[in-house]
């Protein structure tokens, strides 16, 4: 049975801009290879990092959200673990309170609000 799940991967900064979307390319890859629906995916761009990770303190965030079995998730995974530009990664299963705020999120009904309050 088709589970819906969140990843989220931090590449490595010394990518160029090209190098980090065929890296973002290959890992979808993998999912859509092995069954997996793509539903959104978001790249959020080179952002600082909480902590250094591999004497880094900067990295590119790519989030995708995915429809898949249980079994692409494992060879996404391991492909995340092989992928020497990939630094972190994090893949979570979605429920149905988490699907609705991403398909709220994805709308922008969120930021609606905000602008209504400020008229």
């Amino acid at each position: 049975m088709k589970k819906s799940y969140e990843s989220v991967f931090i590449l490595t900064p010394v990518l160029s801009e090209t190098q980090m979307k065929d890296t973002a390319d290959k890992l979808k890859k993998v999912l859509t290879d092995s069954g997996a629906e793509l539903i959104n995916e978001e790249n959020w761009g080179l952002k600082k990092l909480a902590y250094p990770i591999q004497h880094k303190t900067t990295g590119f965030y790519y989030l995708v959200e995915f429809n898949s079995e249980p079994d692409s998730v494992n060879a996404f995974e391991i492909a995340c673990r092989r992928d020497e530009k990939v630094m972190r990664f994090l893949t979570i299963s979605l429920d149905k309170h988490a699907l609705e705020y991403n398909d709220k999120r994805r709308k922008g009904e969120f930021n609606k609000k905000k602008e209504e309050v400020a008229s």
